[in-house]
């Protein structure tokens, strides 16, 4: 069988034809010169739950919640702290229980560096199958660890331009006319709107919308659709109502619905539950028009980066996405965005409880941190 990591190397040319390649550290882990990665330090590893509360109830098609698990995770090492985490809603099938079970077999203190990355996730990776949402949280702290040492934003270790960064979208979640005309109106600072459907209300989902604003809109069905051509109308309906793709329309396990429904779609079709690993590239080339990338469900930035570079090297459009989450996740996730055509980066808005700051949306647009490692810093 063909493990996550085997199959990242093994894909390593497709990443490099798209013109990217993850950055290289040496063994020693000595970018700079004040560097100090004297054997007798050891890496700290710590995690905790948390619950996140949203501000509305949130409702797709698959139900509705008001809460969301997390963990979150440390990594200390020589006096600097590197912050990650573990967001689990349902779908993912991770809890409280199964992300600690996990995180408490995570030994870091057999590793001399915190610069060995790749070393360190093959590791994490290997001790359980799954677990991805909870494998992200020590990739994420691992990150922000290494930028931190190295005094540098990941943008910057990557060589991306923070002026390219996307406009994020803003959830809208399915709800009542009435409440989804209030959340529109405060939605007033982005450019673009998130559209949830697929519970039998679209039409009045979209022009509860429309009468509140002319803004793009995206659409995510959560697999809600089931039937192709009653979709492939729908769709061509929703670009008449200034919609410019439509993600996840039907379910995952209909794949020769889905790669008729894309090749006769007037919009993008993007797949988000049909991909959530790199494994996943096989269940899509030629059945959607792109992916959502998430690194709950990929198992964090090294996943995503290298996913990122596949859809390229495919000819695919690429989404950074999120799940409801602190600050910590989704300006990790952010300091992708220079690379993607779209950004969902959204879910610390959702939120009432941030523990973190960082990520900033500015006229609607991504604006990345100038902090080291993944730019966030505790409330």
């Amino acid at each position: 069988m063909v493990t996550r990591r085997k199959f990242l190397t093994n894909c390593g040319m497709a990443a490099g034809a798209a013109g990217f390649s993850y950055v290289k550290l040496g063994n020693s882990g000595i970018l700079r010169g004040n560097i100090n990665t004297g054997k007798s330090a050891v890496m700290d590893f710590r995690y905790k739950p948390y619950e996140l509360h949203l501000k509305h109830v949130f409702t797709l098609a698959s139900g509705s919640r008001s809460t969301t698990p997390v963990m979150l995770t440390e990594i200390e090492f020589e006096n600097s702290i590197g912050y990650g985490e573990a967001s689990m809603p349902p779908y993912l099938g991770e809890s409280h229980e199964t992300a600690g079970l996990f995180l408490s077999k995570v030994d870091l203190k057999k590793f001399s560096s915190p610069f060995l990355i790749q070393d360190i996730l093959t590791y994490v990776d290997q001790l359980a199958p799954g677990n991805y949402a909870a494998k992200a949280s020590v990739d994420i702290a691992l990150h922000d660890l290494v930028g931190k040492l190295m005094n540098q934003p990941w943008y910057r270790i990557w060589g991306l331009n923070p002026d390219k960064t996307p406009n994020t979208s803003f959830t809208i979640g399915i709800d009542k006319p009435e409440i989804v005309k209030e959340k529109v109106r405060e939605a007033s600072p982005y450019r673009i709107l998130k559209v949830k459907l697929g519970q039998g209300n679209d039409k009045e989902m979209i022009q509860s919308v429309r009468s509140e604003t002319n803004k793009p809109i995206c659409v995510d069905i959560n697999q809600g659709w089931t039937d192709r051509n009653m979709a492939l109308d729908m769709i061509h309906w929703l670009k008449e109502q200034g919609v410019v793709f439509v993600e996840q329309p039907m379910p995952k396990t209909l794949v020769d619905d889905t790669a008729w429904l894309t090749q006769n779609s007037p919009l993008p079709v993007i797949a988000d539950e049909a991909i959530q690993t790199i494994a996943d590239f096989k269940n899509v080339q030629g059945v959607y028009s792109g992916i959502n990338v998430k690194l709950m469900k990929c198992g964090g930035m090294l996943a995503a980066y290298t996913m990122i570079g596949m859809a390229r090297a495919l000819g695919l459009k690429v989404m950074i996405g999120c799940m409801t989450e602190t600050s910590c996740a989704v300006t990790a996730a952010a300091q992708l965005s220079p690379l993607v055509d779209w950004a969902d980066l959204d879910g610390n808005l959702l939120i009432d409880n941030d523990v973190f700051d960082g990520i900033k949306i500015r006229d609607g647009k991504v604006s990345l941190p100038d902090r080291p490692g993944i730019g966030v810093v505790k409330r």
